[in-house]
């Protein structure tokens, strides 16, 4: 009787365990649910409260927007809040266009915002909340462009790459290049580009210093920026600077060692300074009209011994990019 008694005492107590568990469980089950729900009621109340107070003073900057990127290249922004402004309950906001909602980017919560370049023209912003979760300040608007230079269909691929039939070369017009334009070598030099000659010595078949010293030669060049426009070009030499105004002669196309083809587009001074070289060409891995990118650069007064030149091509790139700018374009391709 008495070992009955026992056992029947000990089912008991297993039962009221069991229950209790169960209940522990469907307690915390509905605490997150609650969570959940009140996270996404907090977000739908930011957005809408954004989107009903436009008001908020932009007293917030976003650094770390590229001139431009590639798609699929990492977006890493961070909102920086004016002197005398404290705060960390951020909140960040995106639309396709000027002409479409804001819309909360989930899971950006803090003063950085982290994501992918994927629509080119999307606008990002940065909102900080108060405690009443009314926007106190934001940012003003920054926009993502992706300019994939070269495309990324097969054929346009091929002629990056320089293959291409003859029929595919048009005339161009020196406007392809108009722009304000900086030397890259500076950027190798101070050791800007030693992640570019390292990528490079990952995949292809010279070490990162071979790489390094191929591409001194390169760019190696005393005139750090060139300035076209209106069909004049002005070099920049230290503090010395010349221009010359220039006209079509026509273009080139040339083959290399290694069986692939480039194309020259020649100009030839037709007035300006005595300095101003006789004969500009062009390489841009384009073979028709469109605006470049980059480009290398020969000059001289002699046209048929610059064709001659493969190995010293001073190489430019639009003169607001900075060194992560060049580095990253650089490794796009």
């Amino acid at each position: 009787m008495k070992k009955q008694l026992i056992t029947g005492l000990g089912l008991l107590l297993l039962i009221l365990a069991l229950v209790a568990c169960q209940s522990t469980e469907e307690i915390q089950s509905s605490s997150a649910v609650e969570q959940k729900i009140e996270d996404t009621d907090r977000e739908h109340d930011h957005s809408e409260s954004d989107e009903n107070n436009n008001e908020a003073p932009e007293e917030v900057t976003i650094e770390g927007i590229a001139d431009h990127y590639h798609t699929g290249d990492a977006l890493e922004l961070t909102a920086v809040l004016k002197e005398g402004t404290e705060g960390d309950h951020w909140h960040w906001y995106s639309r396709e266009s000027s002409s479409e909602e804001w819309e909360i980017v989930s899971g950006q919560e803090t003063a950085n915002f982290t994501g992918e370049a994927t629509s080119d023209g999307t606008e990002i912003k940065a909102v900080l909340f108060g405690d009443d979760h009314e926007p106190a300040v934001q940012s003003a608007p920054v926009k993502v462009v992706i300019d994939d230079h070269h495309g990324h269909d097969e054929e346009t691929k091929q002629i990056y790459n320089g293959y291409f039939e003859d029929s595919q070369v048009k005339e161009r017009e020196l406007s392809d290049w108009d722009g304000d334009w900086q030397s890259v070598y500076p950027y190798l030099v101070s050791g800007d580009l030693d992640e570019v000659f390292a990528h490079k010595a990952e995949e292809g078949d010279m070490t990162e210093e071979e790489y390094k010293e191929y591409y001194t030669e390169g760019y190696i060049t005393d005139v750090d920026r060139v300035l076209i426009e209106d069909g004049t070009v002005t070099f920049f030499e230290g503090d010395e600077e010349y221009s010359g105004e220039y006209a079509s002669g026509g273009y080139e196309i040339l083959t290399y060692e290694r069986g692939n083809r480039g194309v020259r587009f020649i100009f030839e001074l037709t007035s300006g300074s005595e300095q101003a070289p006789q004969y500009i060409q062009f390489s841009d891995h384009n073979i028709y009209p469109v605006d470049s990118h980059h480009f290398h650069l020969y000059w001289g007064d002699d046209r048929e011994e610059l064709l001659k030149e493969v190995t010293h091509w001073p190489t430019y790139y639009p003169a607001d990019l900075n060194a992560d700018g060049l580095v990253r374009d650089m490794l796009a391709h």
